[in-house]
């Protein structure tokens, strides 16, 4: 086998090593949405937000629209929360979320950072201690 011969078949074998990681990875992404749906469904619901908002902002309808964008995703989030609260199928650790919900309405409303930063202090305190009562051994 000529060295041309012997390139054009590494090429070959590239190629479709290439095409089968795209399929597994579409396949996964296929999986992860049938999984949870809901994920997909928040971020895209805070993407048209953060549009809407933005475009307010640029057509002289609000002030600041980022503040606004933050605002409605930590209202977004919230919501996500209470769905995976409500509606077993979903049901999913949430404190995380829930404490970025605040912090983003927080930071959306205008509250400073002095009042932001110690109230992510208690939230994650209460989530540390709540796992530890909570926690079968």
């Amino acid at each position: 086998m000529s060295e041309w011969q012997a390139g054009e078949k590494y090429e070959k074998e590239e190629e479709k090593g290439e095409k089968e990681q795209e399929k597994e990875h579409e396949k996964s992404w296929e999986e992860k949405y049938r999984r949870d749906p809901l994920s997909t469904l928040v971020w895209g619901a805070i993407l048209i937000w953060a549009g809407v908002a933005l475009l307010l902002e640029n057509l002289g309808y609000v002030g600041d629209g980022w503040l606004l964008v933050l605002a409605g995703a930590g209202f977004i989030l919230l919501i996500e929360v209470g769905a995976r609260l409500l509606i077993p199928s979903f049901r999913r650790p949430v404190a995380g979320t829930a404490i970025l919900a605040v912090f983003l309405i927080a930071v959306g409303l205008g509250l400073g950072w002095d009042i932001v930063f110690p109230a992510l202090l208690i939230g994650f305190g209460l989530v540390v201690l709540l796992r530890a009562v909570l926690r079968r051994p």
